[in-house]
C-alpha cells in the first residue's frame, strides 16, 4: 500500500493493521488445538518470513551485507520473536485470549523503563514517570485476583505475557541503539529480524517441539492467519500508515488491539469477561497514553516540565504494533521504535522508522 493512499484508505488500513494484531492471540489460542507452544511461534515466524520476504521481492528491496547488521538482527530475532512468540503461545496455554491481549499492551511501559534506564540522551520527566507508575498499576489490577486466590497457573501466564513484552522492550531499545543508526530500512529489519527468529525456532525445535502434531483445518488456517496476517500484512500496513498519517496516529493501534482482542476472544471464544480484565486494561492504556505524551498532564509541556507553546509533543510510537516516530530532535528515533517507540510483532506482536 502506498503512504500517498487517500486518507480513508490509510485509515482503514490503519484499523486491518490493529485488527490483525488483535486477532492474533485468537489464532493463537487456536493454534494450540493442535499445536504446542514452541510449535505455534515456529509456523507464526516460518510464514510470516515467507510473506515478507515475498514483499521484499515485490518491492526489491536490497537486503544488508555487513555481518555487523545481521548479528544485530539475530539479536532482535531472538528477543523480538523466538522468545515473545513462545512465551505468549505458551501463556495462552493458562490464561484467555483477551487477557493476553491486554497484557500486551504494556509493550510500551516497559520499552520506556529500558530506554530511561540504557540510553543516557533520554530525559526522565515527571509525564513518563506518572505514565510508568499508571501503567503498572494497572498491571496490578489486572493480576491481583488470581495472586489473592492462590491461582498458580492464570499467574503464571500472565507472568509469562509480562516477559514476552519485556523480551519487546528489550528488542526496541537494542533497534533504536543499534540498528536505526545503521540506516536499514523498516522493511528489512521486519524481515531480518522474523527470518532470524525462525534460525532461532529451529534450533529450540529439537527440544521444545517434539510434541505430536494433531493438524486440522483450524489450526492451519489459524497458523497461516497468524504468520501472514499478525506477522507480515500488519507490518506492511503500518508502515504505510506511519508513513501517510503520521507515528502519532499509527501509534494508536496500541489502544485498538487490545480492545479488538478482548472482545474476540469474548464473542469467539466464549471467555469471561471480567472486572479486573477491563479495568486493569484501561489503566494500562491510560498509563500509555501518558507515557506517550498523547494525554498530557495539566500545566505541563510534554517533555514534563513548565507547558512551553514553542515545544510540541513528538509521542512514542506503539510497541507492539509498531509504529515508527520520524527523526526528530534529541532522542526521538523512528521506527517502531520508542521514545517508548518500536517497530512491528506482534501480539505479541510488533517496528521501525516508516514504520513493525
Amino acid at each position: 500500500m502506498s503512504p500517498t493512499a487517500s486518507r480513508p484508505a490509510l485509515v482503514l488500513a490503519w484499523f486491518v493493521a490493529a485488527s490483525c494484531w488483535g486477532a492474533s492471540f485468537l489464532f493463537i489460542k487456536w493454534g494450540l488445538e493442535g499445536l504446542s507452544p514452541a510449535q505455534v511461534a515456529l509456523a507464526r515466524v516460518l510464514l510470516g518470513s515467507l510473506f515478507l520476504g515475498g514483499w521484499l521481492l515485490v518491492t526489491r528491496t536490497r537486503l544488508p551485507r555487513d555481518r555487523t547488521t545481521w548479528a544485530h538482527l539475530a539479536v532482535l530475532g531472538l528477543f523480538f520473536c523466538f522468545l515473545p512468540f513462545t512465551l505468549f503461545a505458551w501463556a495462552e496455554t493458562r490464561i484467555d485470549s483477551g487477557l493476553a491481549a491486554v497484557l500486551n499492551a504494556t509493550t510500551p511501559l516497559w520499552t520506556l523503563v529500558l530506554v530511561l534506564a540504557f540510553l543516557p540522551a533520554e530525559k526522565v520527566t515527571t509525564r513518563k514517570v506518572v505514565g510508568l507508575l499508571v501503567g503498572f498499576a494497572g498491571v496490578v489490577v489486572v493480576t491481583l485476583p488470581d495472586l489473592a486466590a492462590g491461582a498458580g497457573g492464570s499467574l503464571l501466564g500472565q507472568l509469562a505475557c509480562l516477559g514476552a513484552t519485556a523480551c519487546y522492550g528489550v528488542a526496541l531499545v537494542w533497534v533504536r541503539r543499534f540498528v536505526i543508526p545503521r540506516g536499514v530500512q523498516p522493511l528489512v529489519i521486519a524481515f531480518g529480524q522474523v527470518t532470524c527468529g525462525l534460525g532461532w525456532c529451529l534450533l529450540a525445535a529439537p527440544v521444545l517441539s517434539r510434541d505430536p502434531v494433531d493438524l486440522s483445518w483450524t489450526v492451519v488456517l489459524a497458523m497461516v492467519a497468524l504468520g501472514v496476517l499478525g506477522t507480515g500484512l500488519a507490518f506492511v500496513l503500518n508502515t504505510a500508515v506511519t508513513a501517510g498519517l503520521g507515528a502519532t496516529f499509527a501509534s494508536t493501534v496500541t489502544y485498538l488491539s487490545p480492545v479488538i482482542g478482548v472482545v474476540l476472544g469474548v464473542v469467539v471464544l466464549g471467555e469471561e469477561l471480567t472486572v479486573a480484565g477491563v479495568a486493569g486494561g484501561a489503566v494500562v492504556i491510560l498509563g500509555v497514553a501518558v507515557g506517550q505524551g498523547l494525554l498530557r498532564l495539566p500545566g505541563r509541556r510534554p517533555d514534563g516540565g513548565p507547558r512551553d507553546a514553542r515545544a510540541p509533543a513528538v509521542p512514542a510510537t506503539a510497541v507492539a504494533t509498531g509504529a515508527a516516530v520520524p527523526p526528530s530532535r534529541g532522542a526521538q528515533p523512528p521506527a517502531g521504535q520508542p521514545d517508548a517507540a518500536a517497530p512491528p510483532p506482534p501480539a505479541g506482536h510488533g517496528a521501525p522508522r516508516a514504520r513493525a
